[in-house]
């Protein structure tokens, strides 16, 4: 942990490992996804221990308390010793996941719909089902007398 008392708001969340770059961190301050004590907030905004950070990763909501400030990108159990995330946060979270695990996935119904060319293995179902119904035997739709 660093001995200073405040640091850049892009450089802390990229230290903090909530994104791989500074730029990442940077654009989603852009944006608007990314707030300190509830008001929108640059990338340069210098923040210190206490602060309240809401931020998005993804479609995931967080609300963070800075606890310490580094400054140097360390591992995943270091990193995560610089901010505690409050229980409203954690039960948000775990709700959305809940959600998205229940959900059905929307390619399921894409693959459900399947118009197109036919599969190789769709190919010899198909192959199988003539053969066996003896629709390969005759050479045109006219009946035969």
């Amino acid at each position: 942990m660093s001995e200073t008392e405040s640091m850049r708001l892009d450089k802390w969340l990229w230290c903090a490992r909530f994104y791989k770059t500074r730029s990442l961190a940077v654009e989603e301050i852009g944006k608007g996804r990314v707030t300190v004590n509830n008001a929108n907030a640059k990338a340069s905004r210098e923040i210190r221990p206490g602060d309240h950070i809401h931020l998005r990763q993804g479609n995931i909501p967080r609300e963070v308390i800075v606890r310490g400030l580094s400054g140097m990108r360390g591992p995943a159990p270091v990193a995560q010793q610089l901010y505690e995330e409050t229980a409203q946060s954690i039960a948000q979270r775990e709700q959305l996941a809940e959600q998205r695990r229940l959900a059905p996935e929307p390619a399921e119904a894409l693959a459900a719909q399947h118009t197109g060319r036919p599969t190789k293995r769709d190919r010899r179902e198909i192959d199988r089902v003539q053969r066996s119904s003896g629709w390969g035997d005759r050479w045109s739709a006219s009946i035969d007398d």
